[in-house]
């Protein structure tokens, strides 16, 4: 009996409930209730929809746990009463972090370029690698698996350095003569002012470096197995 094939990821929805949702609660939360019960609240987001995202497709939502890392720091260091600097390193520690994964998993039997961009449900793998073996050209895919990881990873290493530079900008020190309140106030602004920064002066540069990757894997892809590109998508 032939397998299912899970089904396919919805990218939007994605970032809509693991990263933006959280990030609303945790900017808007304080206003209505504990800064525990805010925390909470933001969590549940990426742990169901990562619960229910196994459940669903039988793979880890690398997303939902990225969410569930970044809204741990971010609040952790709101309850701790930590501002400024320390705003800065966790912002540029998720994407440094993520960086040095990808970096490690070149030498690796399966680098990221491997998990990210040969994907199944979008690229006929079994006539990739049929025509591969045919040609002789194994190795040179590897090779190229390799070199597409470490740019990559350059990606996350760039983002990590932004991201630190924008923090530094806009986690300023908050007057201490201010009522707790106009405090998470301040923070609160600060963190939303970091979120919108963040995506339209670094995430969306990135995505376009990525796209451009990806590109550029699919078509020497194309070349290593002389098959157009239209092929070696799954229809």
């Amino acid at each position: 009996m032939k397998s299912e094939t899970p089904p396919p990821e919805n990218p939007l929805l994605n970032l809509l409930i693991n990263i933006l949702l959280p990030v609303m609660v945790l900017n808007k939360g304080g206003k209505y209730f504990e800064p525990q019960v805010v925390l909470i609240v933001a969590l549940m987001f990426p742990f169901a929809y990562g619960i229910a995202d196994y459940i669903r497709r039988k793979h880890k939502n690398y997303v939902s746990l990225i969410g569930i890392l970044n809204i741990l720091l971010t609040g952790g260091l709101a309850m701790l009463s930590l501002r400024g600097m320390w705003f800065a390193f966790k912002e540029a520690s998720l994407p440094l972090l993520l960086g040095l994964m990808v970096l490690g998993s070149a030498w690796t039997k399966n680098p990221a370029a491997r998990m990210m961009f040969c994907n199944p449900q979008i690229l006929d793998m079994t006539l990739i690698n049929e025509r591969l073996s045919s040609l002789g050209r194994m190795l040179d895919f590897d090779r190229l698996l390799r070199r597409t990881t470490l740019w990559l990873s350059l990606s996350f290493f760039i983002s990590a350095l932004l991201n630190f530079v924008l923090a530094v900008e806009i986690f300023k020190d908050i007057d201490p003569e201010l009522a707790a309140g106009a405090q998470n106030q301040v923070l609160n602004e600060q963190i939303a002012r970091m979120t919108w920064m963040g995506f339209a002066v670094i995430a969306l540069p990135l995505m376009v470096f990525s796209g451009i990757l990806v590109f550029n894997f699919l078509k020497r892809v194309s070349s290593m197995t002389e098959t157009p590109l239209n092929t070696l998508l799954k229809a």
